[in-house]
Order: C-alpha cells, then structure tokens, then sequence
C-alpha cells in the first residue's frame, strides 16, 4: 500500500509547483479534489466489501488471492502515481479499488479474530479514523493548527522514520527475524506507546495534505491535479485506518 512540504510525501509542493500550467481542462479546485475524494473512498467500499464478503462465505483462498493483488497492485499504482501525476485521473480509481481489497481483506480477518472480545472492533476503527479525518480538517479550516514550516519538517522527518522502520521490519522477517513489539498480539506500553506515536503523526499529515490540496488550487494547478491531490489523501486516510486498527486490536488483546 502507498503508504506521504506534506506530511504524505505523495503530496509534494514541486509537484504542485510543476504542474502549475493553465490547460484548457481547467485548474485544479479544494471541491473538485473533495469530490474526487469522495469518489475513491466509494471504490475502496466497493473493493472492501467485495473481500469481506468472499471471507465469510467461506471463499478465503480466493480472498487471500485478491489481498495479494491489492497489496502488490495498489503498490504499483501508487507508486506510478507518485512519479506521472497526469496518470492520477486514470489509475487513482483502480488504486482505491485495489486498496479496497486490502481493507476489506484484513478488516475481515481481524473481526473475525477479535469477534470474542472486541465484537465492534472494525466499525470503532472506520468511526474512529472519520472522527479524527474530520477533527484535523477543523483544526485546519479554523486555523487552530497552522502547518508552519517546523510543523512540515517535524512532520515530514517523523513519517520517513516511520517508512524506513516499516522498511527494516520488512526485511528483517524474510530472514525470519521479528520484532515483537510490532506483533499485534503483543500489548506491552512500549507497543501502544509506538502505536499511539503514528496514529497520531498520521493524523496531522491529514493537516499538510490539506494544506498541499488549498496551495494547488490557489497556485492554479491544472484539472488533473485533483485526482492527484484526491489520491495522495486517501493514501494517508488508508495509513490512519490500519494504524487506528492495529491499535484498537493492542488494546482488545488486554481485555481477559
């Protein structure tokens, strides 16, 4: 998953600044991306509930199978995306439907191992990354939380340290070497403590990302930028919902 000056390196200013070239397609708006937002959203439900469903009628090789083409699909795509935003209005719709089989997958998996102790467990996580999507976007429009350049940086450095140690995780466990506060059955206070760490940067680089969708509008960026901007905010929006979900899990496994 395309895990992102934004706190998602997927939103980049020169990428912004590049694209200013006023088409005949028109430039980019804050509504135009908002409503291409709410677009993919709607593909990932459709990706997500098409993967839950093969889950519970006992379909789950065929749903391991499209995890696996949402995983290695949706890392392609995205990362097409990042280097040729004109592709953005084509591919983001196949990014959030891929992404959607990812969601879809391991939201399923995870009910059904936390049905025991946490029966609600999937729809706290999808309530509570809209609850905290819609706080930051108020703490931005009233200017409580003002991206300042220190906040871009503190931001920035934070998620490429996130990245590298997902990265180095990565590959320690192809050598079979894990880490164990990384388990999700693991809920020690050093594992929440990390866990709470990057919900909570992933919930200001929701601030940068708004912030990079109101620059290019104002820069005049072209129509297509919409679709880019759209995209690189479900990127963070997929990021804050499995972090929240791991989390949620952390504290489910506490419960006797």
């Amino acid at each position: 998953m395309a895990l992102f000056q934004s706190g998602n390196p997927t939103l980049s200013e020169k990428i912004f600044e590049r694209s200013v070239d006023r088409t005949n397609d028109g430039v980019m708006t804050v509504r135009g991306s908002i409503v291409k937002f709410g677009f993919l959203l709607t593909m990932v439900i459709v990706g997500a509930v098409y993967t839950w469903n093969m889950y519970y009628n006992l379909q789950q090789n065929t749903m391991s199978t499209f995890l696996m083409i949402g995983l290695f699909g949706g890392m392609i795509t995205g990362l097409v995306i990042s280097f040729k935003p004109t592709l953005a209005k084509y591919l983001a719709p196949a990014y959030g439907l891929l992404e959607g089989f990812v969601l879809g997958a391991l939201s399923a998996i995870f009910n059904d191992m936390f049905a025991a102790k946490a029966p609600n467990l999937i729809l706290t996580a999808v309530g509570l990354t809209f609850g905290v999507a819609v706080a930051m976007f108020l703490l931005y429009s009233f200017r409580i939380i003002r991206p300042t350049q220190k906040f871009k940086a503190v931001i920035m450095a934070s998620v490429f340290g996130i990245m590298i140690f997902y990265l180095i995780t990565f590959v320690l466990s192809l050598f079979h070497i894990y880490i164990p506060f990384m388990s999700i059955s693991n809920s020690s206070p050093l594992a929440i403590g990390i866990n709470l760490f990057i919900v909570a940067i992933a919930a200001l680089s929701l601030i940068l990302d708004f912030e990079m969708i109101e620059v290019g509008a104002n820069t005049g960026a072209p129509k297509y930028m919409e679709w880019y901007g759209a995209w690189g905010l479900l990127v963070t929006m997929v990021w804050l919902y499995l972090e929240i979900l791991k989390l949620l899990s952390r504290f489910a496994n506490n419960r006797s």
